[in-house]
Parts: C-alpha cells; sequence; structure tokens
C-alpha cells in the first residue's frame, strides 16, 4: 500500500525523549526538496495539528517522525479506521511521535552507538508506561527479543523486500569504476556488494530517505542502496534507478514487513491488531527471526535471510558473510508451509551457518561497526 507522507516541521523540534499527540485532517504539507522535477508539496490524507479535539483517544499510535515512519503509521491508521466504525469517529485515533536514539545520532555507525534495538527502545519505553497504546515498527529494527510485557500480535502484509540502485551516474552496479564511493551503513550490503565487486569503497551513509537521496545528488558519494519498500511506500520509486534481484543482493531479515506491539494482556488492542494481521507476512518473517536469532546474529553482522511462500511450501535463503565480501556462507531450506516448520526451518539454517563458520568469524565481525 503506497501513501505520500511528509515530515512536519514541529516535528523536528522535539525535545529529546519527548512525544508529540497530534490529530489529523488534510492538508498540504513538505518534504525538502529531494530532487529537481519533484513537487515540495506533497498532498497526504493525514497530517500534523498539535491540539487535540478529544481528551480521551481510542488508540494512542506511537510511530518515529522520519517521512517513513509516518507513512506506515498513517498506514496503520487507515487501516483502523477502514476495519473498526468506532475508530473512524473524529479524535479516535491520535499519532504520537516519538524521537529514538538512531534518529537523534546520525554521524556514527550504528553499531557504534548500540547496535539493534536503537529504533524501537523509547517506543517499547512508551508503550509499558502508558503514553500509547500501539507501537508501529520496521520489522527489520526489531529485536529478535521483545520486552517482557510487549507482544507483537500484527503484521501488515509485506512490500516488495528488494533492494534498489540508486545513481544519478550509472544505470547498473557493474558499470561503477573501481573506487567508485557506495553510500551505506549497512554491512549486509556492503559484504554483498564487495564479494561481487572489490573495488568499490564503501562509506558510512545515515539519514532518512531524503536526506540520503540529496547527498546522493550533491555528489558525496556515486550511489546508494535503499530498500524499494521505503520507497513505495513514499511514492518515490521514480528514484529507483534498479532493482536488484534477489540473487544479486539478498534482503534484510524481516526487510519490507511492517508489525505493530502492544502491552501484553492488553485485549482491546490484542482484538483490533489480531484483525489487521497478515498471517502469510507473519510466517515468513518469523522463520527469518529465527534464523537471526539462532547466529546471535547483531548489527555487527552481514547477515540476509528470505523466506517466502511457494505453494504449499516454504522457500527460506540466507547468509553470513565476512564484512569485506571476501567469505560468504550461504544455506536454503524447503519446509511445509506452516509456522512451526517456518521456525524450525529458520532455527536449522541459522544453527548449519554458526556450526559452518570458523571460530573466529564473528568474533572478527565484532571490531567493525554498522548496520546488517
Amino acid at each position: 500500500m503506497s501513501i505520500a507522507a511528509a515530515l512536519p516541521r514541529a516535528a523536528a523540534s522535539l525535545p529529546n525523549n519527548k512525544i508529540m499527540r497530534a490529530r489529523f485532517s488534510g492538508f498540504n504539507a513538505s518534504f525538502p526538496l529531494v530532487a529537481r522535477g519533484v513537487s515540495r508539496n506533497v498532498r497526504d490524507r493525514g497530517a500534523l495539528r498539535v491540539t487535540a479535539e478529544v481528551d480521551t483517544p481510542v488508540i494512542k499510535i506511537g510511530t518515529r517522525g522520519s517521512p517513513l515512519a509516518l507513512a506506515q503509521a498513517y498506514m496503520t491508521r487507515d487501516l483502523l479506521k477502514a476495519s473498526f466504525p468506532e475508530l473512524g469517529k473524529d479524535g479516535a485515533l491520535e499519532i504520537c511521535i516519538i524521537k529514538t536514539t538512531g534518529d537523534k545520532v546520525l554521524d556514527q555507525p550504528l553499531a557504534d552507538i548500540g547496535g539493534k534495538g536503537l529504533f524501537t527502545r523509547e517506543l517499547d519505553v512508551a508503550l509499558l508506561d502508558g503514553r500509547i497504546d500501539i507501537a508501529v515498527h520496521s520489522m527489520k529494527d526489531v529485536p529478535t527479543y521483545l520486552p517482557e510485557g510487549t507482544i507483537l500480535p500484527c503484521m501488515l502484509p509485506r512490500e516488495d523486500v528488494r533492494d534498489a540502485f540508486i545513481s544519478v551516474k550509472y544505470d547498473d552496479l557493474s558499470e561503477l569504476p573501481e573506487g567508485s564511493l557506495v553510500g551505506t551503513a549497512s554491512l549486509r550490503r556492503q559484504s554483498q556488494l564487495l564479494a561481487r565487486f572489490p573495488g568499490l569503497k564503501c562509506v558510512n551513509f545515515r539519514g532518512n530517505v531524503q536526506s540520503r537521496i540529496r547527498k546522493l545528488q550533491e555528489g558525496v558519494v556515486d550511489c546508494t542502496l535503499l530498500a524499494i519498500a521505503g520507497l513505495n511506500r513514499m511514492d518515490m520509486t521514480q528514484h529507483a534507478t534498479k532493482i536488484l534481484d534477489v540473487d544479486v543482493m539478498l534482503p534484510a531479515v524481516a526487510q519490507g514487513a511492517i508489525g505493530i506491539a502492544c502491552r501484553t494482556g492488553d485485549s482491546k488492542q490484542i482484538t483490533y491488531l489480531e484483525s489487521l494481521n497478515h498471517e502469510e507476512t507473519r510466517i515468513a518473517v518469523e522463520c527469518e527471526r529465527s534464523f537471526l536469532a539462532a547466529l546471535d546474529g547483531s548489527c555487527r553482522t552481514p547477515i540476509a535471510g528470505f523466506a517466502r511462500k511457494d505453494g504449499d511450501d516454504l522457500l527460506f535463503n540466507g547468509l553470513v558473510a565476512a564484512l569485506d565480501g571476501s567469505e560468504i556462507l550461504e544455506t536454503s531450506r524447503v519446509t511445509k508451509w506452516s509456522y512451526a516448520d517456518a521456525i524450525a526451518a529458520g532455527k536449522e539454517a541459522g544453527a548449519e551457518l554458526k556450526e559452518k563458520a570458523p571460530a573466529e568469524f564473528f568474533a572478527n565481525l565484532i571490531e567493525h561497526g554498522g548496520s546488517w
């Protein structure tokens, strides 16, 4: 589902660890200018208005404040409105913007400031202390463990899992000359790129989608890679030079999936969220997450995994790699399409690669920063 979204100016000035409650109405909002020919005014079905007209919304939806995170929160809001008449009433749903550690620190690799959980911790805290009722996450940001007192009863239908190659100079990865600068904070992308093109140079490249594209257009790097799912959700696919097949760039675990968490025992929110759950997505993503958990994967380890349904079967491919791409260990599984079989397949695949890897393989990676 593609939704144009804009980052309201008010969100940029939020104090650390504060949340902003918002009501929504139709308006024209502005993105940072990201390319010639792209309008600054992006019409969204929901816009930020700092005060709410009612004091007791039925659901407070927690989200990060990036344009992509807001697009995903708007999608969740619209699905809830469409599914439950009582939530379509004025003031029933409220968006709460929460700034996370990963949003605040942009000049360092993720691993250097704490690795995974950087985009979810503050949302977890807000959920547990009651400031929000549900939290909308990009599932690839969610650690393989959930904080005690929270559950994840819902995953929305998954977007395209592939990565997009983006460049204003070149049409394909194969055209990049030796020494070209690739902007990426992802060790997963870096290792797979260097395995194919060892002459490339990867540099840390963080920020929201708009800022990364702007830096690319300013010539800071020669190309970058982004998940096509995010570009789809923000109606920004015009920036994608080429979409990479999964056999060229295996995606991150849970890439393209949105998960929605709530408090354990909150029967009202659980009922709402279970009605939105897309079981095919949940089974595939939990297979990938069980693979990641078996590897004890972190932001310091280049890991990729992709599960999908094929008739009555589940197909899974996974890999773990050396940071410089000099060694890539791969595995695959075919099993029955069921939740239990999916979890078992992911665990087995992770255990296989962990056993194959030299003892120093993971230890060496701990010295490098980045994000898988």
